[in-house]
């Protein structure tokens, strides 16, 4: 009688394609992982770039096993498993459809398309695919901001009472100078728009998810304080939103303002979210992302006031693998947290999120700021569901 021998499970292969900015965050929060938190076994197989040179830098530098410059090529290698798209907008939906249908697992960046039309053909994808046990996952990292995972939960536990209304501010500067130079973050056609879907899509879906609400009708406005910026061959129109501003209503009743802009003079990274219950207050700034302010308005009235929760405990979300208490974490942390959720929804078979059809809905959000801010003035009505079942089209 002979024993056979147990399986063996090859750990996960992983290609992510794009290395700039975004592919940086991401190869650190993949290197890192695992050293933190008990997740499945993977491997960094390979990054993928258009610049031959470039790319098989930044893998050598970044920890991925080799380099290529054909994403189409890497989807049809059976040791790839998961599938990370960093690449700017315009590419999402042609990468992240193809890779579905190859059956890769797939986490893209926010926001999840350029357009409504490409987010509702990548949900489709999605769908189907969720049928055959593959995975998609939208990059919104700020969930993963700790105090704002404690802020979900006092929401979620009625520690505010009802929402009334909520400000949601996502300031930056680094467009404040006129002679700052043309980037395809500027171009219409390759960024799909600027401050809009930029900065605003983490405000909108950190105020959907934060309160658990879908958001009915839009009222915005959409600003170029600067025209034209310094091409490679001379002036280039600038074809999208410096500075964008929307009132929301969601279907709890409550109502929020969202402002953001990328040339507001001294703002680095400041996400600042407010949100006002009948019987409580939050309070947020991503540039001292470890406090969260919160108000317990049930308190006696000669004992009220904000205090600053410094969220470093082992019972707040995520921190049971980090430091000693009171030894703050870093924006960088936030990635690492989204893999680790993304890689335990794939071994578990759990659909992760935020899904896509999470990012569609903050997609049609944008495309109504968008509306509205083209007609002047105009409220515009989400008649379409901003939240499509899961179920749905599979």
């Amino acid at each position: 009688m002979t024993t056979q021998e147990p399986q063996q499970i090859r750990p996960l292969g992983v290609a992510m394609i794009g290395y700039a900015f975004m592919g940086k965050a991401h190869s650190n929060a993949w290197r890192n992982v695992a050293s933190y938190f008990d997740v499945p076994a993977f491997e960094q197989k390979v990054l993928v770039g258009r610049d031959r040179v470039q790319v098989a830098d930044a893998a050598a530098r970044y920890g991925w096993a080799e380099s290529a410059t054909d994403w189409r090529d890497v989807l049809d290698r059976d040791d790839i498993d998961i599938v990370d798209i960093c690449a700017p907008g315009w590419m999402h939906a042609e990468i992240a459809i193809a890779a579905l249908e190859a059956g890769k697992h797939v986490l893209v960046e926010k926001p999840l398309a350029n357009t409504v039309a490409e987010a509702e053909a990548m949900t489709r994808a999605a769908q189907a695919a969720r049928t055959r046990g593959v995975q998609s996952m939208v990059g919104f990292n700020y969930r993963r901001v700790p105090a704002l995972a404690l802020a979900k939960e006092l929401i979620a536990e009625g520690r505010l009472g009802t929402v009334r209304h909520v400000r949601a501010a996502y300031l930056q500067d680094w467009l404040t100078d006129a002679q700052a130079p043309m980037t395809w973050r500027l171009r219409k056609d390759t960024a799909g728009s600027g401050a809009l879907g930029d900065i605003a899509s983490h405000a909108i879906d950190q105020v959907m998810f934060l309160l658990g609400e879908a958001v009915t009708d839009v009222s915005g406005r959409l600003h170029t304080f600067v025209s034209s910026r310094p091409g490679a061959d001379g002036p280039e129109a600038v074809t999208v939103d410096d500075a964008a501003w929307a009132s929301l209503s969601l279907t709890g009743g409550a109502i929020a303002s969202v402002e953001v802009s990328r040339v507001a003079t001294g703002q680095k990274n400041s996400l600042r979210l407010e949100i006002y219950g009948d019987k409580g207050t939050v309070l947020f700034d991503l540039e001292e992302l470890n406090g969260l302010g919160f108000l317990d308005a049930t308190d006696p009235v000669r004992e009220q006031g904000f205090r600053r929760i410094l969220v470093n405990e082992p019972e707040h979300p995520y921190m049971d693998a980090w430091w000693p208490q009171g030894h703050i974490i870093g924006w960088e942390h936030t990635f690492t947290h989204q893999i680790r959720d993304f890689l335990l929804a794939v071994s578990q078979g759990s659909a992760p999120s935020p899904s896509f059809e999470e990012g569609l809905a903050v997609q049609r959000v944008l495309a109504a700021v968008e509306e509205s801010a083209s007609a002047k003035s105009s409220t515009v009505q989400l008649t379409a569901p901003v939240s499509d079942s899961p179920a749905e089209g599979a």
